[in-house]
């Protein structure tokens, strides 16, 4: 039986009620683990909402880590025998645990894949020997299941894309296919029924690791609004203009900010990533105290910036084997006691890794260096490629035509000037290459992270058997040199690495030269400097440092009240504080009837006219609403915006009875036949001859951007120029006009879209104590305000509305309502979604002033 949040996600997929096959069968349960969900398929809602009955606490914080396959190697035992397993030392998902979780008090469970397919006969034991001897779940997929899901849709479309290669071809990557979604998603669903068979969903926390599994994040969080999840993505994030070509973009995106944390190797990746949300879903971020955040539907998003490390232990052991001094001893007899000099390469044989590149710039020092010829080698190691395909083979092919046209230009006897190693090495041989290397280059023309440079780092440090090897005393100064891409996500954090642009061949040629002929000083200063990185930032510190974080952006969980919205892979959770809230329609109609003296305040533009309108006029449905309250005679309606008067008043003029405040308040009047006045005395605005010049060549550079020149005010509007320039040229206009305004009697605000300049002491919250202040000055105490805006310039009236309850200005037992638009922070207490939300609101109060007695207008 397959659960009803899994059908709806891939009838989404795949635009159709999907034929199930195998993957309809029942996942076998892995019935010892404590606190097992008894049944997957009871509803999403009881699931929610009694998520403590699902399973028992925990005595040790638990964390569920979550990858496409799991940190185990499993071996066939001879005869037909069964299995046996290990763990596979050189993930970094073991090494996290390895780490920190016996120093930490922190219990690790692992959810992946085995590499070895495993017969549907022996899963359950095999399951059942995992879970108990290694604390592992395997979820395990059926092979056309797997191939259309990793070789498919992982390795041909989403793997390329986010290395910078667009499908222009069937060749480049492969265009997008349906059913190789559809598989991802089955997948991603997969995993998901596994990670329900042992969570407990009020304690435990959940690390979802890479790009096999971004919709992970959606399956939890429909079944469990609460879930403490992170995801850390290991590969890059292309730029939007990359990103934005995949046809289910969204709701990758719209999956990934249903986790609490996501983390990222660089802030380029992270950068990019932010720009992909602000341009495809229009989501602003801030940077609070050094964390950037997501404001998404009430939930903030972290977002966390820090480069993965290496195992110090595990290569400290692998220095220190006696397997790693003989072949190091080896590797000096071959090389230093032949003057030789040795260049190191290790990569995987794909075609981002950028090693006929290399090559081209090797065979070029050759060209142009004859004291080099004979004495310098590069040695490539190439690991096999992870993927599959035509791309693989070319690169293979390309590559060893290039080693054998430099051997056979420059080789000498008993000299080879590239060596390409294409077999699989053993851990301890690749250290003593790198042990014995002169520099290493790493020129991968793009790379997640890429932790090669600092293994070698390590490797160089050595110990003091390697020493003896070395035929150095233990006081000799260290040195290494490495050259490094630009487009690699080691690259940020190596600063003593010479940074190449690896398609510029004459570039990574001179930096080739410059390792070999810098002196020694300065090579035992870079080394020292990327040596004192390297042994800190570990992985111990950066799993440390993610699990940190994610707490700290879950710990106002049980605080909120959470609940889900939206279908299949668009599902998302709205989560409130409790003390905001939704306006409820009964509510505010039940206290508008009981109430006799009532004041209503409106914002205009982004409240009863939405942002992105382009009439920006009310439409006549609109002014027969106002009508109808202004002339209910408890009612006093007053309309608060930072348009100009004139342009209310034309927009306006059917409305006898509507009080109005335009440029924020510093002109208001009472009625329409009454005459303007002002809030505070009246200013000179000799200031705009100095902010109009500043905002004009702003205007200048910003293509879409607009000068609005009021009475008192001047606006500069980006609404139409690129959200991203147009947001930047905002910030650096505000920073210009408060340092040539400082010594003038005005105020530079920031708004949506929007920089402000306008005169000292005007704002809405002037507006509102008028009002208020007017009313008593009338024998008339409120007993009912509503105060409905959208931004920040609205927060003023909300602040005044809100203290004035313990005033003179209201009656006692007055009914207050503060209401923003939209689910964001707020002075207000409650909140409506959007601007059709608050048109209901105003017909439903319109029509219960309608019905009041001696009232007869239509509505």
């Amino acid at each position: 039986m397959v659960s009803k949040s899994y059908t709806n996600l891939l009838e989404v997929a795949s635009g159709e009620s999907p034929s199930l096959g195998r993957i309809g069968r029942r996942i076998p349960r892995v019935v010892t683990a404590p606190g097992i969900v008894p049944d997957l398929d009871e509803s999403d809602d009881a699931a929610s909402n009694s998520s403590s009955e699902l399973a028992s606490p925990s005595p040790r914080d638990r964390t569920i880590i979550v990858a496409n396959q799991l940190p185990i190697r499993a071996a066939r035992q001879p005869e037909g025998g069964g299995w046996s397993f290990t763990w596979d030392q050189d993930s970094i998902l073991h090494q996290v645990k390895d780490s920190i979780g016996d120093h930490n008090d922190m219990e690790f469970i692992y959810i992946g894949s085995l590499r070895e397919e495993i017969p549907l006969s022996e899963q359950d034991e095999v399951a059942k020997i995992l879970l108990e001897t290694f604390n592992c779940v395997p979820a395990f997929l059926p092979a056309d299941l797997l191939s259309r899901f990793y070789h498919g849709f992982c390795k041909q479309q989403l793997w390329p894309l986010f290395h910078y290669m667009l499908p222009l071809s069937p060749d480049l990557g492969g265009r997008f296919d349906r059913s190789l979604w559809q598989a991802y998603v089955s997948v991603n669903k997969i995993f998901a029924d596994k990670i329900l068979e042992v969570i407990n969903p009020d304690d435990d926390f959940v690390w979802v690791h890479d790009y096999h599994l971004m919709i992970l994040p959606t399956f939890l969080r429909k079944r469990f609004n609460r879930v403490k999840l992170g995801f850390f993505l290991h590969s890059p994030f292309p730029s939007s203009e990359i990103y934005r070509t995949l046809p289910v973009r969204e709701e990758l995106l719209r999956s990934l900010l249903n986790s609490d944390l996501i983390g990222f190797h660089t802030f380029d990746y992270a950068r990019h990533f932010l720009s992909c949300c602000s341009r495809m879903l229009g989501l602003t971020y801030e940077s609070k105290r050094g964390y950037i955040g997501l404001e998404y539907y009430g939930r903030t998003v972290s977002i966390k910036i820090l480069p993965v490390g290496i195992h110090m232990g595990q290569l400290g052991s692998v220095l220190s084997l006696p397997e790693t001094e003989v072949k190091v001893a080896e590797l000096i007899k071959q090389f230093c006691d032949r003057d030789r000099i040795m260049l190191l390469g290790v990569d995987d044989m794909d075609i981002f890794k950028g090693i006929s590149l290399k090559l081209l710039a090797f065979e070029q020092l050759l060209m142009q260096h004859e004291e080099w010829r004979g004495r310098v080698v590069l040695v490539q190691i190439a690991n096999p490629a992870r993927g599959r395909g035509k791309d693989v083979k070319e690169v293979q092919t390309e590559s060893n035509a290039m080693v054998k046209r430099i051997n056979e230009a420059f080789g000498q006897p008993g000299y080879k000037p590239v060596i390409l190693i294409d077999k699989p090495l053993q851990f301890y041989e690749r250290m003593a290459y790198y042990v014995v290397a002169e520099c290493c280059l790493v020129t991968a023309v793009r790379d997640g992270m890429n932790l090669i440079p600092y293994e070698y780092v390590i490797a160089r440090q050595g110990n003091e058997n390697l020493n003896k090897v070395l035929h150095i005393s233990s006081s000799t100064l260290k040195k290494s040199m490495l050259v490094v891409s630009e487009f690699i996500g080691c690259s940020p954090s190596l600063s003593g690495a010479i940074r190449v642009n690896p398609w510029n061949i004459d570039a990574v040629t001179d930096s080739m030269v410059s390792a070999l002929e810098m002196a020694e000083g300065e090579k035992q200063l870079r080394h020292e400097k990327h040596y004192r990185y390297v042994s800190t930032h570990d992985v111990g510190y950066w799993a440390n440092s993610f699990l940190q974080d994610l707490r700290r952006t879950c710990r106002d969980h049980s605080r909120r009240r959470c609940w889900g919205i939206g279908f299949g892979l668009g599902f998302r959770v709205v989560a409130l504080d409790p003390n905001f809230r939704k306006l409820a329609m009964e509510h505010i109609v039940s206290a508008y009837r009981r109430t006799r003296t009532r004041a209503i305040l409106l914002d205009y533009d982004g409240t009863l006219m939405p942002q992105a309108s382009i009439k920006k006029s009310p439409c006549p449905k609109s002014i027969e609403i106002l009508n109808t309250l202004c002339r209910d005679k408890n009612n006093t309606v007053f309309l608060v915006s930072a348009r100009s008067r004139g342009k209310l008043s034309e927009w306006f003029s059917p409305c006898e009875n509507l009080g109005m405040a335009a440029e924020h308040g510093y002109f208001l009047r009472l009625r329409r036949d009454a005459d303007w006045q002002t809030c505070v005395p009246v200013t000179d605005c000799s200031w705009k001859q100095i902010a109009e010049p500043v905002m004009r060549l702003y205007t200048e550079t910003t293509d879409g951007s607009t000068i609005e020149d009021k009475e008192t005010a001047l606006v500069w509007c980006y609404e139409d120029a690129d959200p991203d320039f147009g947001s930047c040229q905002a910030k650096e206009l505000l920073d210009h006009l408060e340092s040539v305004l400082a010594n003038e009697p005005v105020s530079v605000k920031s708004g949506t879209n929007n920089v402000e300049v306008k005169p000292q002491g005007v704002n809405k919250g002037v507006v509102a104590e008028r009002l208020l202040s007017t009313m008593q000055e009338r024998g008339l105490l409120a007993d009912f305000v509503l105060c409905i805006g959208d931004d920040r310039s609205d927060e003023d009236m909300f602040e005044v509305i809100s203290t004035a309850t313990t005033g003179p200005c209201l009656a006692p037992n007055a009914e207050v309502f503060a209401c923003t638009v939209g689910r964001k922070p707020s002075k207000a207490k409650y909140y409506l979604d959007d601007t059709a939300e608050i048109f209901r609101l105003m017909q439903g109060l319109a029509f219960v002033s309608q019905q009041a007695p001696g009232s007869s207008l239509p509505i």
